[in-house]
């Protein structure tokens, strides 16, 4: 007799997917208690239904194109939109497991109880709706009311957070609205990072595309990039540490006492902080500007506190883009190990630099400059060391 696998795809997928969507309390008080296992809920629910706005988005987009019909259209090639499709699912899937990682690490600060599977459960169930209303993606100018009603997502959130990682209803409400922040800002490193590699295809004119998830751990590999499970999950304890209060936030002085008197010819002309949030959740910065020869810029230090979990999932995700016109530039990516932006516009000679140290420390030099260097250095100007000793 074979083994099925608990959670794993039956007779009665279509069952739950309406009683999830129609009555959602009592279907989350069976899916409390039942058994299941992370892999018997990917291969049963979520590589089915997720499947849904892939395959819906990538007919919609070779049949009618991208855009308005009759005012602005863009057809895709069929070798770039197809691995969109794919590239875009497996990011998909990878973000059930991320996102079940938050939920799980923010239970106890909101009276909740750890638990992986759980969390697993909550984030693969409450994408229902999306993936459901993802169907609409096959004409795509009603792929805005297929994100409308994928919001239902959220009140499957609420009431499944309660319910399923057994956080009192009192504090459903914080619950829901934090993971929901955190799951804006995974999507859009997803997002970003699903951009740069379709256009990657589009530029090479073909890439490989895979995906491959561990049953339960251990790591996921999408288009041949293996992410460390344990990096990212490393990154919600973060968060979790913030929301508990057990991270103290830098003090405003000691930012500004990093901030250099002046850098490559460039004097300082004035000196900033400021802090908004409580200890631990506040978002804290120091800001001078620099000025040379009527160009200026700003350098600035922030502490990305509850944040900083963010910029460490980023790093874990191996996040990167690059984007190259006749003017200009922009990329994302890892230097060193630390998230790093950089941008410049040629014709204007004003651009970006930013890294994050540690994970937490978000420095930038922002503005007109001689060159993108003139701004290299000036952040490197601030010294890295005492910023790990401070997030230390």
């Amino acid at each position: 007799m074979s083994v099925v696998e608990p959670g794993a795809v039956s007779s009665d997928l279509v069952g739950r997917v309406k009683r999830i969507l129609l009555t959602p309390s009592p279907e989350w008080e069976r899916i409390d208690t039942e058994p299941a296992t992370i892999k018997g809920l990917y291969v049963g629910y979520v590589c089915i239904l997720a499947a849904i706005p892939a395959v819906a988005g990538l007919v919609g987009s070779l049949v009618f194109g991208q855009g308005i019909p009759g005012v602005a259209t863009i057809r895709p090639s069929p070798v770039g939109a197809i691995i969109g499709a794919v590239v875009g699912y497996g990011l998909s899937l990878l973000s059930v497991f991320v996102l079940s990682l938050i939920i799980d690490a923010l239970a106890p600060s909101f009276d909740g109880q750890k638990n992986k599977l759980q969390a697993f459960k909550v984030a693969a169930y409450s994408g229902t709706a999306g993936w459901v209303a993802g169907i609409f993606g096959l004409f795509p100018p009603l792929a805005i009311i297929g994100g409308l009603l994928g919001l239902y997502g959220l009140y499957l959130l609420y009431t499944g957070l309660p319910r399923v990682m057994k956080a009192p209803k009192e504090k459903a409400i914080g619950y829901t609205i934090v993971t929901v922040i955190c799951a804006i800002v995974l999507y859009v490193i997803v997002g970003a990072v699903t951009g740069f590699v379709v256009g990657a295809a589009a530029i090479g004119g073909g890439l490989a595309a895979s995906k491959a998830v561990s049953s339960d751990t251990a790591s996921v590999t999408v288009n041949g990039a293996t992410f460390d499970t344990s990096r990212i999950e490393a990154a919600t304890k973060r968060m979790e540490a913030a929301q508990a209060g057990k991270v103290s936030s830098a003090s405003p002085e000691a930012l500004k006492a990093l901030l250099p008197g002046g850098v490559s010819g460039y004097a300082r002309t004035s000196l900033e902080s400021q802090s908004a949030g409580a200890d631990g959740l506040a978002i804290v910065s120091a800001k001078g500007e620099y000025e040379k020869d009527g160009k200026r810029f700003t350098l600035s230090v922030t502490d990305l506190g509850a944040m900083s979990g963010m910029a460490a999932l980023a790093g874990a995700m191996n996040a990167q883009s690059s984007t190259e016109t006749d003017n200009g530039y922009e990329k994302v990516g890892q230097v060193n190990g630390q998230m790093t932006t950089e941008k410049w516009d040629r014709q204007a000679s004003s651009g970006g630099y930013t890294v994050v140290v540690a994970d937490r420390f978000s420095v930038e030099a922002n503005g007109e400059a001689g060159g993108i260097d003139d701004l290299k250095r000036a952040v490197a100007s601030v010294d890295a060391g005492k910023l790990k000793s401070l997030a230390r």
